[in-house]
């Protein structure tokens, strides 16, 4: 799923963060963009709706080495939480290498986080990806509020099969880094194998 751009000899992969509205995917997003060395990234683009928006941006990290003398770029987006942005989320689910679902740890947004996993798992089976096949971590964010599930609750919830999850507080950036290299570990690792069978 990835794009090979020859010119430049990079990788283009597609991270994907997925989650309820307002649950803390696009302060993800800022809190990595403002510690992304600026040469190093493209710009912050944000496409604005009345209630919610997407930001994506592309970024090439130095520290992660090169695949067969291609470096990794990686674009991040985030799609929008609400139900009726159904659409735009699917167009943004397109090609999809990696995805980071973000849960609200608030036990009132249980529901909500159970819905929209089921959401991304319908919709990702609609272009044709399972997600028990994709690199896909799971991020538990808002630690930090007094009315949380535990993680454990939560794991058994939105995490059965066991992929790597993390505990955030996306505002002050604890986890952030950590979700990001993870899935961004997995997606290098499912690269490397599909680069041993060409």
């Amino acid at each position: 799923m990835s794009f090979i751009n020859y010119m430049a000899r990079e990788i283009n992969c597609k991270l994907v963060y997925y989650g309820p509205g307002l649950c803390g995917k696009t302060t993800n997003l800022q809190y990595i963009y403002e510690r992304t060395n600026p040469d190093a990234k493209g710009k912050m683009i944000s496409l604005a709706t009345e209630t919610e928006r997407t930001l994506f941006f592309d970024f090439l990290p130095l520290s992660l080495g090169e695949i067969r003398g291609f470096k990794t770029r990686f674009h991040l987006y985030t799609v929008p939480g609400q139900v009726f942005y159904d659409a735009s989320r699917k167009l943004i689910l397109k090609g999809v290498d990696g995805v980071v679902f973000v849960a609200d740890s608030q036990i009132e947004r249980t529901e909500a986080n159970l819905e929209s996993v089921e959401n991304l798992r319908t919709n990702l089976a609609e272009q044709g990806y399972s997600l028990d096949k994709l690199p896909y971590v799971v991020q538990y964010n808002k630690r930090d509020l007094p009315n949380v599930a535990s993680v454990d609750e939560l794991r058994q919830m939105l995490n059965p099969t066991n992929v790597p999850d993390f505990e955030a507080v996306a505002r002050t950036g604890n986890g952030v880094f950590d979700t990001l290299k993870a899935v961004a570990k997995l997606v290098l690792t499912e690269l490397k194998k599909g680069q041993s069978g060409g």
